[in-house]
């Protein structure tokens, strides 16, 4: 059981017992059973549902420049349900710098649909660097990888990763909106926290703020008195905010976030695991989806024994069950794929070895709707069985 301590440094840390730490970091559970999870997933269409536009112009605030701000990449969703429809908001690269991943300018595009499948992308984006206090962490490679949930005031709360080329840094940038055209940034989410240990060049990306079904869609959802997000790459970890704007990391000690997830040799997160979309709190417990990238460099030095069955650095999707009764306890996590790269428009693009990235979550129609970035270039769409039970 996770026991919160007291303020230490500025920050929040816990005192975790041993058998608990060693059984979320290892995670090799590999239940027969399934039902847990959300799936089976089958595609939507057979061809991306959101493509780059070239032909998009924008003036951007920051450098005085219009620029076609989709031209090259749209990629890596968010999702969420307003007024009967689908809302994704999707990174999207304009054509400027070099010709190679990280060094395009993002921004975040929105397309809505009736269906889930036939999308009308806006010929402006919604939200990206600005002339702003944040322009330090977003001027020089902008605002990427979008989650976003609906409030149970209903209004909307955006995490994205703030990456600047300058600084060489990423952090969770969070802001807010009424109607998902005008946003509030706030910041980095754990800014001044554990003494600041966050701050400066701490790198951490991808989180997804936990969710449950409540007026026929994904809403944020308080638990224990406490909104909660599962948060990073290279291992997944936990943050709980009274607001949905203040957040705190549990830790194991003041600047070291507690590991729920971590990699698995042999298995498709070898080189690591990197959360996904929002979670969803179920009748069986918190399902997170996640993304796990498969050991991009088998042969170098003290690399991990990667899956044999997938190619070197592919990107699929796997699904981890928490307990609801204490979120940071892992009770089950999948050792396969639930859904991999397979069609053309997964294994080209950007990032060739093949790219399935969920970010995106809605229930929709009686379905839950993933939305997912493909090889880094596109939008992929999968759905499954909306469960009552679930």
């Amino acid at each position: 059981m996770v026991t919160a301590g007291k303020a230490v440094s500025g920050g929040l840390w816990v005192v975790m017992l041993a058998g608990m730490v060693a059984a979320a970091q290892q995670g090799n559970s590999a239940p027969a059973d399934r039902s847990w999870t959300l799936g089976p997933w089958t595609r939507g269409a057979s061809e991306p549902v959101i493509r780059p536009d070239p032909t998009q112009m924008y003036a951007d605030p920051v450098s005085g420049k219009s620029v076609h701000w989709e031209a090259l990449h749209t990629f890596n969703p968010a999702a969420v349900v307003r007024g009967g429809k689908i809302y994704v908001l999707y990174r999207a690269e304009d054509d400027t710098g070099k010709m190679a991943i990280a060094e395009h300018v993002s921004r975040v595009g929105m397309a809505v649909s009736g269906d889930g499948i036939h999308f009308r992308q806006e010929p402006q984006p919604v939200f990206g660097p600005a002339n702003d206090d944040q322009l330090e962490r977003e001027g020089e490679g902008g605002t990427e990888d979008p989650r976003v949930v609906e409030a149970p005031d209903g209004s909307y709360v955006l995490t994205y990763t703030q990456w600047s080329r300058k600084r060489q840094s990423w952090s969770v940038g969070l802001a807010t909106s009424p109607d998902l055209r005008h946003w509030t940034k706030h910041g980095h989410i754990f800014a001044g926290v554990s003494g600041g240990a966050y701050d400066g060049t701490y790198r951490y990306k991808s989180a997804g703020i936990l969710t449950e079904r409540k007026r026929g869609r994904l809403i944020a959802a308080k638990l224990h008195g406490k909104f909660w997000m599962y948060w990073g790459e290279v291992e997944v970890h936990l943050a709980t905010s009274p607001d949905l704007i203040h957040w705190t990391p549990l830790e194991t000690t003041p600047g070291k976030p507690l590991v729920l997830l971590a990699r698995r040799p042999g298995l498709p997160d070898a080189e690591f695991p990197e959360m996904g979309p929002p979670p969803v709190l179920t009748r069986r417990g918190i399902v997170v989806i996640y993304n796990a990238k498969n050991t991009e460099f088998p042969d170098r030095p003290g690399a991990p024994r990667p899956d044999p069955d997938l190619a070197p650095g592919t990107y699929s999707v796997e699904e981890a069950l928490f307990d609801a009764a204490d979120p940071a306890k892992l009770l089950a996590r999948t050792v396969q794929p639930v859904f991999q790269p397979e069609l053309p428009f997964e294994r080209s693009g950007q990032w060739k070895p093949g790219t399935t990235f969920s970010e995106g979550l809605v229930l929709f129609k009686g379905k839950w709707w993933m939305y997912y970035g493909c090889a880094d270039s596109f939008v992929g769409v999968a759905w499954a069985p909306g469960a009552a039970g679930r």
